[in-house]
């Protein structure tokens, strides 16, 4: 029998396996990923029926394989075989012991994505649907559309033996940055020509939709939408996966572990940065053997794998994989981008005053908040898991900081490029810390008056909804014995999730007198009608203070806080007999909470199991606190535990999101 995949099949390059019953086959001494076959002990020669237990081994390469026998001077094509890692055998790089782990990170084709920012963490249903129809075909022609595979095909489908390479290629092939990807990635307000990231609940949908266009870019993809994706393709080719959120980010573009923020007098945070910290960013983890890092296997196990294009990686827009190990340790001079990876859950925040006269003035240091709640679904329920200290050691520990400095010595003495201390006018970057507690005192030294302490907290007096007013409580405090004006600038900024500042909302300066031993406590309104036109693709507003004394200006003191607006809420409920191929209705609800009517009402509902694909419903326009309730007849047609995913828009909400669990039966 003879087993091939790829244009150019070769024994050597494992690619080709020739092999037999009983295997007496000549083979080339060289040859790599030997087949085997043996009979099966219900097989009767005598009566010519052979049944064979063909086993490729662990080191194959995965692919579509086309399988032919021989016998004497006859040979027959057999079948095609599609051939995946295995995480159920020892043998195997991708070897996972735990069963249900296996069930979850494998086997389960719905989860759980988190978004949010800050303290607000905030579930989001995905359907990866890896097992949907000719996701085995989607997933193969991903592989074939690498850039490597354009440069070398022989080379590059015989390194599909290896969880490692296979990893870079499909991070790489998930993002359109080079060329044939999947999703094509937008951080902006402009989505005309496509769907904003929002929209989309699973994955299937955009793969199938970038299968059938013959390979065009399907847009657009944020971060969420571009781990979703990888994580269904991961599990399908039998890589043990899951999806990851950091939050509070850091993207560290220069690779010296220190992000600097700028903002000007009034409170604005500049414009357009090369550093970034994020609201939140999501990534995949694949599970994993590195030999290539150690023969001991301290480097095993789960491996950052990252699909968002945000920096090159040996020429290609991927990320990984970074071995947690690593992270943890700060060794940040090993394969593959671990300095960047380090970087998002343990960079420095430092803090600037862009003065009129073109001086900079550093506030303060933060080194405490960069990487927060690093989450993912848990085993076998819809628990948040926080796996924070997978990634560092508790901030604020000798060994956190002794870390820190171990990874910038590593950095420093290798190749990469060398830490730089200060800002420079140049080097405007983003925000990097979400200020609930304090302010620092400002850092210069060669102010003639002492400077004392200020205490600046930012309190919700309601939660922040979309469609209601934001309010907000300012509350500042200091240690003085006598009285002291300010002049305070209270600056409103609509953000991106990935912290960079697109709309100034708006802006208000007063000046108040804080006595003794007393709070002084500033009102902040933010009405809807004033925000509303900013926020409608955004969930996120930036509200810094900067805070000037009066009695000497060269005390100047800076609070930021980052504000998510929920969503308001939408219901769903399901009725009717849960089994398979027999109807069930879905009843939706949303009462529309702003003083306008509502229009260009669209409702979508999928589901892997339970509907093909997308169904998309147009509603009529919806007056002011009116309710709409819309029910939709739909027939499951696969059995288990099954999620329903439902997402509406209209002029003035994008995609609200819910989503309900339904265990269909036999």
């Amino acid at each position: 029998m003879t087993a091939e995949t790829g244009n150019y099949p070769s024994e050597d390059l494992g690619t080709r396996s020739r092999f037999g019953v009983p295997d007496k086959v000549p083979r080339s001494a060289s040859a790599k990923a030997v087949w085997k076959a043996e009979l099966h002990k219900s097989s009767s020669p005598e009566t010519r029926i052979l049944i064979l237990i063909i086993t490729p081994p662990a080191d194959t390469p995965i692919g579509e394989y086309k399988l032919s026998a021989r016998h004497k001077d006859k040979e027959k094509k057999l079948a095609n075989l599609s051939v995946l890692f295995n995480p159920w055998i020892p043998d195997d790089w991708v070897f996972m012991p735990n069963e249900a782990e296996r069930q979850e990170y494998v086997m389960n084709e719905q989860g759980i994505i988190y978004r949010g920012g800050g303290s607000f963490i905030s579930p989001m249903s995905w359907d990866f649907g890896q097992f949907e129809k000719d996701m085995v075909k989607i997933c193969m022609k991903l592989l074939d559309k690498n850039i490597k595979h354009w440069l070398n095909p022989a080379d590059d489908v015989s390194a599909r033996c290896n969880p490692i390479y296979v990893s870079r290629v499909v991070s790489a092939m998930i993002n359109s940055a080079d060329e044939g990807g999947v999703l094509m990635g937008n951080w902006g307000n402009d989505f005309s020509g496509g769907l904003a990231p929002t929209h989309w609940s699973g994955s299937y949908v955009i793969l199938k939709k970038w299968y059938e266009s013959y390979y065009q870019p399907v847009k657009f993809g944020q971060c969420w939408v571009f781990a979703g994706v990888m994580c269904s393709v991961m599990r399908l080719l039998g890589i043990p996966c899951r999806v990851v959120t950091n939050f509070q980010s850091a993207h560290d573009t220069n690779k010296n572990l220190t992000i600097d923020t700028y903002f000007d007098s009034k409170g604005v945070k500049e414009k357009e940065s090369s550093d970034s910290i994020w609201n939140f960013h999501v990534w995949v983890e694949g599970w994993m053997k590195r030999p290539d890092l150690a023969e001991d296997g301290r480097y095993d196990g789960w491996q950052v794998v990252d699909p968002t294009p945000q920096e090159r990686s040996e020429d290609i827009f991927c990320c990984g994989p970074t071995s947690l190990v690593a992270i943890l340790n700060g060794e940040t001079d090993l394969k593959y981008d671990v300095p960047f990876v380090f970087a998002e859950v343990n960079a420095d925040s430092v803090y600037w005053l862009d003065k009129s006269d073109g001086s900079k003035v550093k506030i303060f240091t933060d080194t405490k908040t960069v990487g927060q709640n690093i989450s993912t679904k848990s085993v076998g329920s819809n628990k948040r898991m926080d796996i924070t200290d997978t990634y560092k050691h508790r901030e604020g520990t000798a060994k956190e900081r002794n870390v820190f400095k171990y990874a910038i010595d590593k950095i420093e003495n290798g190749t990469m490029l060398p830490r730089n201390i200060g800002g420079t006018a140049a080097r405007v970057m983003s925000e990097a810390l979400e200020m609930n507690d304090e302010t620092r005192p400002n850092e210069r030294t060669s102010s003639s008056l002492p400077q004392s302490q200020l205490l600046i907290l930012f309190e919700e007096v309601s939660k922040p909804e979309k469609g209601k007013d934001v309010n907000l409580k300012l509350i500042v405090s200091s240690d003085s014995n006598i009285p002291r004006t300010f002049s305070i600038n209270i600056s409103v900024q609509r953000m991106t999730y990935t912290g960079q500042p697109t709309g100034n909302i708006q802006t208000e300066v007063m000046e108040q007198k804080l006595l003794p031993g007393k709070d002084l406590t500033i009102p902040i309104l933010v009405p809807f009608s004033t925000y509303h036109k900013y926020m409608i693709y955004s969930q996120t507003m930036s509200i810094t203070t900067v805070i000037t004394d009066l009695r000497n200006k060269e005390n100047v003191y800076l609070a930021s806080n980052r504000v998510v607006l929920t969503n308001p809420p939408i219901s769903i409920t399901v009725s009717g007999e849960s089994r398979v191929n027999q109807e069930m209705t879905a009843e939706v609800v949303f009462m529309n909470p702003v003083n306008e009517t509502l229009r260009n009402c669209i409702l979508t509902l999928s589901g892997c199991g339970l509907l093909i694909g997308e169904e998309k419903t147009e509603l009529p326009n919806l007056l002011p606190n009116n309710r709409v309730r819309v029910k939709i007849v739909f027939v499951p047609h696969k059995i288990g535990e099954r999620t329903l995913l439902v997402n509406f828009s209209c002029t003035a909400f994008r995609d609200i999101k819910t989503s309900c669990t339904v265990n269909i039966k036999p």
